[in-house]
C-alpha cells in the first residue's frame, strides 16, 4: 500500500508515491497549461513503474495552495475524485513541509473527507456592469 502525494499549485507538477512517512518515488514535470491532459497519466506512469494499481493506494496527500487557482483546482479535483472512489482517506495541506505534515496526519488516522484549496488572497471577483 501507498500514499498518492499531489501537487499541482505551480506550472511544474509533482506526484509521488510514500510509505509510512517516507517518500519512495516521485515524477515531476512540466505541466503548464496541459496539467488536465499529464495528471492522471502521470498518476499511473508513476503506479505502473513502482508495480502497484489504484486500489494500493491507502491515503492521498494534496497539496492545498497557495498557488495558481487553476492548477489547484485540477489537482483537487484528481485528489478528491480519487479519495472518494477508492474509499481512502485525505488530506490537504499547505506549506514547504506539507509532504512531511501531510503524512504525519495520515499515519494519525486524519481524514479530511475533501480537501479544500488556500489560495491566500480573498477572490478578486470583477463586479457585474449595469
Amino acid at each position: 500500500m501507498g500514499i498518492l502525494l499531489i501537487k499541482t499549485d505551480q506550472t511544474d507538477a509533482f506526484v509521488g508515491l510514500a510509505e509510512d512517512l517516507e517518500v519512495t518515488a516521485s515524477l515531476e514535470w512540466l505541466a503548464g497549461n496541459q496539467l488536465s491532459l499529464t495528471l492522471n497519466a502521470k498518476i499511473e506512469k508513476l503506479l505502473k513503474e513502482n508495480n502497484l494499481e489504484f486500489k494500493d493506494i491507502s491515503g492521498i496527500v494534496f497539496f492545498a495552495g497557495p498557488g495558481s487557482f487553476t492548477g489547484l483546482r485540477i489537482g483537487a479535483s484528481v485528489a478528491n475524485t480519487l479519495a472518494y472512489s477508492l474509499k481512502v482517506p485525505i488530506v490537504g495541506v499547505s506549506g514547504k513541509d506539507w509532504q512531511d505534515k501531510g503524512l504525519a496526519s495520515i499515519k494519525k488516522g486524519v481524514n479530511d473527507r475533501i480537501a479544500k484549496i488556500h489560495y491566500g488572497n480573498e477572490p478578486n471577483i470583477t463586479k457585474p456592469r449595469k
